[in-house]
């Protein structure tokens, strides 16, 4: 994993735009290795059918416990650095929230309230996949971020299959940004909503996340979510 990643950048997109894109984050060979294991059950607790659920058309595997520990890894260096970001939210939207500075404690935090599936994942897109707007709250614990990493090229390896993000604006219909994303790059980017001024300082925009439809070939990603689900 790429360790020169600005957090002042990180910090100041996700305060303006609800999302920061990182490039370059994990090389060719790790991305190939996180993909090498979307065969091995013994991985995962859970295999979930886009269609059945009407979430949209692919497959996604949530990792069991313990995680692999590249994806332990990279699940706590990316909270410690968000972990004040967060913080910084609630206090702009006066919410009477203090996430822990270390992940460990979140996850005990999940705990006591009956939070104990992990949530990290793999998703697999063939063509004609997409995935729905969603969020991915799992519980009454959930923290403000997330994270995916693009294991494949787009162009090279899948066409389509970009990243959507919508936040809703008062008043207004819903406005969409599209993010392409290459291979090892990474998107921040919230779970629920984001701190958005006003004339009267800040409200909750709320944020919903999909993928567009996948027109060939096929996509794989990892999803980074730091709490866990009941």
């Amino acid at each position: 994993m790429d360790n020169n990643i600005s957090w002042k950048h990180v910090s100041r997109s996700l305060d303006e735009n609800g999302y920061a894109l990182l490039k370059g984050v994990l090389n060719e060979s790790t991305c190939k290795e996180f993909i090498a294991m979307y065969n091995n059950d013994t991985l995962y607790r859970s295999v979930i059918k886009m269609e059945r659920y009407r979430f949209g058309k692919g497959e996604y595997k949530y990792f069991n416990y313990p995680l692999p520990d590249a994806l332990s890894t990279m699940r706590e260096k990316f909270y410690h650095q968000l972990a004040p970001i967060a913080n910084g939210w609630m206090k702009m939207l006066s919410i009477d929230t203090e996430f822990p500075t270390k992940h460990h404690m979140l996850i005990d935090l999940c705990k006591t309230n009956q939070q104990m599936r992990p949530t990290p994942l793999i998703l697999r897109y063939e063509a004609g996949g997409y995935n729905t707007l969603h969020q991915d709250l799992y519980g009454e614990v959930y923290f403000p971020f997330q994270v995916v990493f693009a294991l494949t090229q787009a162009g090279k390896d899948y066409t389509g299959g970009e990243f959507v993000l919508t936040e809703q604006v008062p008043r207004a219909q819903s406005k969409a940004r599209v993010i392409s994303l290459d291979q090892g790059d990474a998107l921040i980017f919230t779970t629920n909503f984001r701190p958005a001024k006003s004339t009267r300082g800040y409200y909750r925009a709320t944020m919903k996340h999909g993928i567009s439809e996948v027109t060939g070939g096929v996509r794989y990603a990892l999803g980074l979510i730091f709490h866990d689900a009941t």
